[in-house]
């Protein structure tokens, strides 16, 4: 079979968490399947930095931003040309010319409740978002849900054939595990001048993930606790100044610390030095970050809506993300009962061995095994 997976996002830089899934599924694919040929389309600089394992996988500039005008004109002809049996869409951007089979990961349906700003002020791109999602739902072959909350939304708001949507979550990198606290806060301290006891979030800096609300929950924690600071790590995006604007009034800004962007690398560093990590999300389609944080022992406080009570489960504590009162509250009960702490620092490793990129890779393989199958010599 000569697969193509839909690269432009591969790498954490890129897209933080599908750019994460990208890299991590393919390399679980490449080392469990020895006989597929793989096309990875990428972007730059991704496809600079990728070296391929195999004479199997070749990787082919594509040279298409995501969201364009060149997405849907110009990527069809492109991966037209390379006689695909398959083409892996990690997320819902397909082209709508594309008329050759191909699976879908969709993370989740966030744009629709919280579309952002210039989504906001066009209605053009409004339509083009609602016309590019419905027709890659309606189409692929097969859709992969990276968690059942979000196949439940699909098929709610999009009418998608429960039948055709597998619930495949994506794995946890076994560079997350605890590690000795201390002597990662001195690491940390050192290189990004975090210098007390910290509360972390990382995560893009948008509507959705409710910024504002946890820096309101950090004042009310410091009339309490003077020593304690607010780790706010990822890119500030200017289409959400608001974030700025909240950090800027909080009384306590000096102790807001802003790493911007985290290498790979100090990631679990950052989640072992931590005090505690918080998601105070509206909406999430998995919440990967959380996971890792647990999967560090480091106790998890995130909203008790969307994803994340199916996938942390037992391992966090849960707010209402619309009530920075109660987000305080949480945080607060779990950094003062001893007892409750331990019992997640303890959970959270056992948590992430449920999520697995090898078993992600696998499931996925399958997937495409049986979209192969379905391919009748007169289709293709």
């Amino acid at each position: 079979m000569k697969i193509g997976i839909d690269a432009r996002m591969y790498g954490a830089e890129s897209t933080t968490g599908i750019g994460v899934y990208i890299n991590k599924l393919t390399d679980e694919l490449f080392a469990i399947d020895k006989n597929n040929e793989y096309y990875l389309f990428l972007n730059e600089p991704a496809f600079s930095r990728f070296i391929p394992p195999s004479d199997r996988i070749k990787k082919v500039m594509a040279g298409c931003p995501w969201y364009s005008y060149s997405e849907q004109t110009r990527l069809p002809k492109i991966l037209k040309a390379y006689n695909l049996d398959l083409v892996h869409f990690p997320h819902f951007n397909v082209p709508i010319l594309y008329r050759d089979k191909y699976v879908i990961t969709i993370h989740d349906i966030t744009p629709k409740f919280f579309p952002g700003p210039r989504v906001k002020k066009s209605p053009f791109r409004k339509l083009a978002y609602n016309s590019v999602f419905t027709n890659a739902v309606k189409k692929a072959g097969q859709i992969i849900a990276i968690s059942q909350h979000t196949k439940n939304n699909l098929i709610k708001h999009f009418k998608a054939t429960p039948e055709k949507i597998e619930v495949i979550y994506p794995g946890v990198d076994e560079k997350f595990k605890p590690a000795d606290k201390e002597a990662s806060f001195q690491t940390i301290s050192k290189k990004y001048g975090v210098d007390k006891p910290f509360i972390f979030y990382i995560g893009v800096w948008r509507d959705h993930k409710n910024l504002p609300g946890l820096i309101k929950a950090f004042d009310i924690l410091k009339t309490k606790n003077q020593n304690l600071q607010l780790v706010l790590a990822g890119r500030p995006d200017p289409r959400y100044p608001e974030i700025e604007k909240a950090i800027t009034d909080s009384r306590f800004n000096a102790d807001i610390i802003k790493p911007g962007f985290i290498d790979q690398k100090d990631l679990p560093i950052f989640y072992n030095a931590a005090k505690m990590f918080v998601l105070p999300s509206f909406a999430e389609g998995f919440g990967l970050v959380a996971v890792e944080a647990a999967a560090c022992g480091t106790p998890v406080a995130a909203s008790k809506t969307t994803s994340l009570p199916e996938v942390m489960g037992d391992s966090a504590v849960y707010f209402d993300p619309k009530n920075h009162l109660e987000i305080a509250e949480k945080i607060d009960q779990t950094l003062n009962n001893n007892g409750l702490y331990q019992k997640l620092s303890k959970l959270g490793p056992i948590l992430a061995k449920k999520y697995s990129w090898r078993n992600c890779s696998e499931k996925t393989l399958a997937i495409y095994k049986k979209m192969i199958i379905r391919i009748s010599p007169g289709q293709k």
